[in-house]
């Protein structure tokens, strides 16, 4: 975990249910996003990569920004509740945009449990 103050036990799972573990209540569906604007220098050399192949390793961080941050508001949207878990987890990435523009979108969804 992220070791904010209350979030240490909080869990995350991608799993319906919790093997051992009993879900008192279900609460409801979780769904956060994030939308970031790509800027044009990062676009100009990954463009590079597309011809040339390889791993852009200024898009995986704006991606791992990006899911730190899901996480995070996904646990404090859960907790606000009422919810000590997060069930059936689900994280989607698109590239939303035109050939000048570049969106990087992501998603996270899932239940929020009392267990």
């Amino acid at each position: 975990m992220d070791g904010k103050k209350g979030f240490e036990k909080f869990l995350i799972v991608t799993t319906p249910l919790l093997d051992g573990v009993e879900i008192q209540e279900y609460l409801g569906p979780v769904v956060v996003r994030n939308v970031r604007a790509v800027n044009i220098i990062r676009d100009f050399f990954t463009s590079f990569r597309d011809i040339f192949g390889g791993r852009s390793a200024s898009y995986q961080e704006v991606i791992d920004d990006m899911q730190r941050e899901l996480f995070v508001e996904m646990r404090e949207k859960a907790t606000a509740m009422g919810a000590t878990a997060v069930v059936g987890l689900k994280v989607d990435f698109e590239n939303i945009g035109s050939k000048n523009k570049s969106l990087l979108m992501a998603t996270v969804q899932g239940t929020a449990v009392k267990i």
